[in-house]
Protein backbone atom coordinates (compact mmCIF):
# COMPACT_ATOMS: atom_id res chain seq x y z
CA UNK A 1 0.00 0.00 0.00
CA UNK A 2 1.28 3.43 -0.94
CA UNK A 3 1.77 5.90 1.90
CA UNK A 4 2.06 9.63 1.26
CA UNK A 5 4.21 11.91 3.41
CA UNK A 6 3.80 15.59 2.44
CA UNK A 7 6.94 17.62 3.10
CA UNK A 8 6.43 20.78 5.13
CA UNK A 9 9.48 22.25 3.41
CA UNK A 10 6.97 23.38 0.75
CA UNK A 11 4.32 24.58 3.21
CA UNK A 12 3.52 28.18 4.11
CA UNK A 13 5.61 28.67 7.25
CA UNK A 14 3.55 31.70 8.25
CA UNK A 15 0.65 29.34 8.98
CA UNK A 16 2.41 26.03 9.51
CA UNK A 17 0.00 24.53 12.06
CA UNK A 18 -2.90 25.24 9.72
CA UNK A 19 -1.02 23.70 6.80
CA UNK A 20 -0.37 20.54 8.81
CA UNK A 21 -4.05 20.25 9.80
CA UNK A 22 -5.01 20.75 6.16
CA UNK A 23 -2.97 17.83 4.80
CA UNK A 24 -4.02 15.65 7.73
CA UNK A 25 -7.67 16.26 6.93
CA UNK A 26 -6.91 15.76 3.24
CA UNK A 27 -5.73 12.19 3.87
CA UNK A 28 -1.96 12.28 4.31
CA UNK A 29 -0.50 9.19 5.96
CA UNK A 30 2.55 10.87 7.47
CA UNK A 31 4.13 14.31 7.75
CA UNK A 32 7.66 14.68 6.39
CA UNK A 33 9.66 17.14 8.47
CA UNK A 34 12.93 18.23 6.88
CA UNK A 35 15.61 19.24 9.37
CA UNK A 36 18.71 20.92 7.93
CA UNK A 37 21.68 22.31 9.84
CA UNK A 38 23.43 24.50 7.27
CA UNK A 39 26.45 22.19 7.49
CA UNK A 40 25.50 18.75 6.20
CA UNK A 41 23.43 20.57 3.58
CA UNK A 42 23.69 24.25 2.55
CA UNK A 43 20.39 25.31 4.08
CA UNK A 44 18.84 25.75 7.52
CA UNK A 45 15.24 24.83 8.31
CA UNK A 46 13.53 23.93 11.56
CA UNK A 47 14.50 22.32 14.86
CA UNK A 48 12.90 20.44 17.75
CA UNK A 49 11.00 23.49 19.02
CA UNK A 50 8.90 23.67 15.86
CA UNK A 51 8.25 19.92 15.92
CA UNK A 52 7.16 20.22 19.54
CA UNK A 53 4.85 23.12 18.71
CA UNK A 54 3.16 21.17 15.91
CA UNK A 55 2.82 17.90 17.84
CA UNK A 56 -0.23 18.70 20.02
CA UNK A 57 -2.29 19.73 17.01
CA UNK A 58 -1.70 16.69 14.82
CA UNK A 59 -2.29 12.96 14.97
CA UNK A 60 -0.12 12.28 11.93
CA UNK A 61 2.99 10.16 12.17
CA UNK A 62 5.85 12.66 12.33
CA UNK A 63 8.43 11.49 9.80
CA UNK A 64 11.50 13.51 10.83
CA UNK A 65 14.31 13.58 8.27
CA UNK A 66 17.61 14.70 9.81
CA UNK A 67 19.86 16.18 7.15
CA UNK A 68 22.44 17.09 9.76
CA UNK A 69 26.09 16.25 10.43
CA UNK A 70 25.71 14.80 13.95
CA UNK A 71 22.25 13.18 14.17
CA UNK A 72 23.15 11.09 17.22
CA UNK A 73 23.47 14.27 19.28
CA UNK A 74 19.89 15.30 18.51
CA UNK A 75 17.88 12.10 18.89
CA UNK A 76 16.74 12.94 22.41
CA UNK A 77 15.66 16.45 21.44
CA UNK A 78 13.50 15.26 18.55
CA UNK A 79 12.16 12.34 20.57
CA UNK A 80 11.11 14.74 23.32
CA UNK A 81 9.51 16.99 20.69
CA UNK A 82 7.27 14.20 19.43
CA UNK A 83 8.97 12.50 16.48
CA UNK A 84 7.55 9.08 15.61
CA UNK A 85 10.13 8.09 13.01
CA UNK A 86 13.64 9.50 12.63
CA UNK A 87 15.67 9.19 9.44
CA UNK A 88 19.38 9.98 9.44
CA UNK A 89 21.90 9.90 6.62
CA UNK A 90 24.47 7.15 6.28
CA UNK A 91 26.86 9.90 5.08
CA UNK A 92 26.63 11.73 8.43
CA UNK A 93 29.40 11.78 11.03
CA UNK A 94 27.46 9.67 13.54
CA UNK A 95 28.02 5.93 13.82
CA UNK A 96 25.01 4.27 12.15
CA UNK A 97 24.60 1.41 14.62
CA UNK A 98 24.82 3.70 17.67
CA UNK A 99 22.38 6.11 16.07
CA UNK A 100 19.88 3.36 15.28
CA UNK A 101 20.20 1.97 18.80
CA UNK A 102 19.60 5.41 20.30
CA UNK A 103 16.49 5.93 18.17
CA UNK A 104 15.13 2.52 19.19
CA UNK A 105 15.88 3.18 22.85
CA UNK A 106 13.59 6.20 22.67
CA UNK A 107 10.76 4.06 21.30
CA UNK A 108 10.95 5.63 17.84
CA UNK A 109 11.10 3.96 14.44
CA UNK A 110 14.61 4.20 12.91
CA UNK A 111 15.27 4.88 9.24
CA UNK A 112 18.40 5.45 7.21
CA UNK A 113 18.90 7.52 4.07
CA UNK A 114 21.36 7.69 1.22
CA UNK A 115 22.05 10.66 -1.03
CA UNK A 116 22.29 10.39 -4.84
CA UNK A 117 26.06 9.91 -4.96
CA UNK A 118 26.08 7.16 -2.31
CA UNK A 119 25.95 3.51 -3.46
CA UNK A 120 23.29 1.15 -2.17
CA UNK A 121 25.98 -0.99 -0.55
CA UNK A 122 26.51 1.72 2.07
CA UNK A 123 23.15 1.02 3.71
CA UNK A 124 22.74 -2.72 3.08
CA UNK A 125 24.45 -3.76 6.38
CA UNK A 126 21.86 -1.77 8.33
CA UNK A 127 18.70 -3.02 6.64
CA UNK A 128 17.84 -5.57 9.37
CA UNK A 129 18.15 -2.81 12.00
CA UNK A 130 15.83 -0.18 10.51
CA UNK A 131 12.16 0.18 9.66
CA UNK A 132 12.64 2.24 6.53
CA UNK A 133 15.23 3.27 3.95
CA UNK A 134 14.97 6.66 2.27
CA UNK A 135 16.38 7.00 -1.23
CA UNK A 136 16.96 10.65 -2.10
CA UNK A 137 15.80 11.28 -5.67
CA UNK A 138 17.23 14.82 -5.53
CA UNK A 139 20.27 16.23 -3.76
CA UNK A 140 19.34 17.03 -0.15
CA UNK A 141 19.13 20.64 0.92
CA UNK A 142 16.48 22.34 -1.18
CA UNK A 143 12.95 21.67 -2.39
CA UNK A 144 11.69 21.97 -5.94
CA UNK A 145 14.50 20.03 -7.66
CA UNK A 146 14.03 17.77 -10.66
CA UNK A 147 13.55 14.04 -10.02
CA UNK A 148 16.74 12.02 -10.70
CA UNK A 149 15.37 8.95 -12.46
CA UNK A 150 18.49 6.72 -12.22
CA UNK A 151 17.96 6.65 -8.43
CA UNK A 152 15.11 4.20 -9.07
CA UNK A 153 17.74 1.54 -9.69
CA UNK A 154 18.68 1.92 -6.01
CA UNK A 155 15.04 1.55 -5.01
CA UNK A 156 14.76 -1.68 -6.99
CA UNK A 157 18.00 -3.03 -5.53
CA UNK A 158 16.89 -2.25 -1.99
CA UNK A 159 13.47 -3.82 -2.51
CA UNK A 160 15.12 -6.96 -3.87
CA UNK A 161 17.53 -7.07 -0.93
CA UNK A 162 14.71 -6.53 1.56
CA UNK A 163 12.64 -9.32 0.03
CA UNK A 164 15.62 -11.68 -0.11
CA UNK A 165 16.22 -11.16 3.61
CA UNK A 166 12.53 -11.50 4.48
CA UNK A 167 12.36 -7.94 5.76
CA UNK A 168 9.19 -5.84 5.78
CA UNK A 169 11.01 -2.62 4.98
CA UNK A 170 9.33 0.57 3.92
CA UNK A 171 11.24 2.19 1.08
CA UNK A 172 10.73 5.92 0.82
CA UNK A 173 11.62 8.27 -2.02
CA UNK A 174 12.06 12.00 -1.51
CA UNK A 175 12.50 14.60 -4.21
CA UNK A 176 10.55 15.57 -7.31
CA UNK A 177 7.60 13.30 -6.58
CA UNK A 178 4.38 14.18 -8.37
CA UNK A 179 1.78 12.47 -10.55
CA UNK A 180 4.33 12.02 -13.33
CA UNK A 181 7.09 10.42 -11.24
CA UNK A 182 5.06 8.51 -8.64
CA UNK A 183 4.23 5.57 -10.96
CA UNK A 184 7.88 4.81 -11.70
CA UNK A 185 8.84 5.14 -8.03
CA UNK A 186 6.11 2.72 -6.98
CA UNK A 187 6.94 0.30 -9.79
CA UNK A 188 10.56 0.24 -8.63
CA UNK A 189 9.46 -0.81 -5.14
CA UNK A 190 8.94 2.38 -3.18
CA UNK A 191 5.86 2.39 -0.95
CA UNK A 192 6.33 5.72 0.88
CA UNK A 193 6.33 8.84 -1.27
CA UNK A 194 7.41 12.27 -0.04
CA UNK A 195 5.75 15.08 -1.98
CA UNK A 196 6.33 18.76 -1.34
CA UNK A 197 5.15 21.29 -3.88
CA UNK A 198 2.99 18.64 -5.58
CA UNK A 199 0.79 18.77 -2.45
CA UNK A 200 1.39 22.07 -0.65
CA UNK A 201 1.58 23.89 -3.97
CA UNK A 202 -2.00 22.93 -4.82
CA UNK A 203 -5.14 24.70 -3.64
CA UNK A 204 -6.98 21.39 -3.15
CA UNK A 205 -4.67 19.21 -1.07
CA UNK A 206 -7.10 16.30 -0.92
CA UNK A 207 -7.29 16.21 -4.70
CA UNK A 208 -3.52 16.48 -4.96
CA UNK A 209 -3.00 13.54 -2.62
CA UNK A 210 -5.68 11.50 -4.37
CA UNK A 211 -4.10 12.06 -7.77
CA UNK A 212 -0.62 11.06 -6.60
CA UNK A 213 -1.99 7.98 -4.85
CA UNK A 214 -3.94 6.92 -7.93
CA UNK A 215 -0.98 7.55 -10.22
CA UNK A 216 1.28 5.44 -8.00
CA UNK A 217 -1.28 2.62 -7.92
CA UNK A 218 -1.29 2.53 -11.72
Amino acid sequence: MIKLSPSILSADFAKLAEEVRCVEQAGADMLHIDVMDGHFVPNITIGPAVVGALRPGSGLLFDVHLMITHPLDYIDAFADAGADLITFHVESASDPVRTIEKIRCRGILPAISLSPDTPVEAVVPYLPLVRMVLVMTVYPGFGGQKFIEPMLEKVSALRACSDAQGLALDIQVDGGIDCATAPAAAAAGANVLVAGSAVFGKADRAEALRRIREAAAG
